[in-house]
């Protein structure tokens, strides 16, 4: 049993160590700007959002490892706010397609020059980041990242209920 302890503690060392030099470029503290326009028209601006947490995601369409990815952030998407970007996948409407073709429906926007991605420190994709209710970078993950342990950053971001819950009932 000893040896067991030891081998799993000595491969969660090792995967921190790699996590952590990974993630050494990407972005820290204040959440740098991210303004512009979803795929489906609709103006997006981070700094807007101050007061609950937001998980972005850095992706690409030619990315395997990306895509294993999409299911999970289409579930989050549906009770906390996510905003995607897609770094060097083409323009718009190549992105629209891409959408359609796999049947995702979480918030795009287009970075095909990898303006927006370097601004936020992302060299590889996937990477994501939770901002926190006051606009702070809480945790930022390059690589792939399940279900769960994204729900557990957003909720350690101050997230404790999905936002379809806390919105207020209306008053009859």
């Amino acid at each position: 049993m000893r040896d067991w302890v030891i081998n799993i503690a000595l491969i969660l060392a090792i995967v921190g160590t790699v996590q952590w030099w990974k993630a050494r470029p990407l972005a820290t503290g204040a959440a740098p700007p991210l303004v512009g326009v979803t795929l489906d028209g609709q103006a997006f601006d981070l700094a807007a959002l101050a007061g609950r947490p937001v998980l972005v995601h850095f992706w690409a369409s030619w990315c395997p490892v990306c895509g294993l990815m999409d299911g999970a952030v289409a579930a989050i998407a549906e009770d906390h706010t996510v905003v995607t970007v897609a770094m060097q996948s083409g323009d718009p409407h190549e992105l629209r397609r891409y959408m359609a073709e796999t049947g995702h429906a979480f918030p795009v926007i287009a970075d095909p020059t990898g303006r927006i991605a370097h601004r936020w420190g992302v060299v590889g994709v996937p990477a994501t980041f939770v901002v926190d209710p006051s606009g702070q970078i809480s945790d930022a993950v390059v690589g792939i990242a399940t279900q769960p342990g994204l729900r557990w950053r957003l909720w350690r971001a101050g997230s404790t209920l999905p936002e379809v819950a806390r919105e207020p009932a209306a008053s009859g």
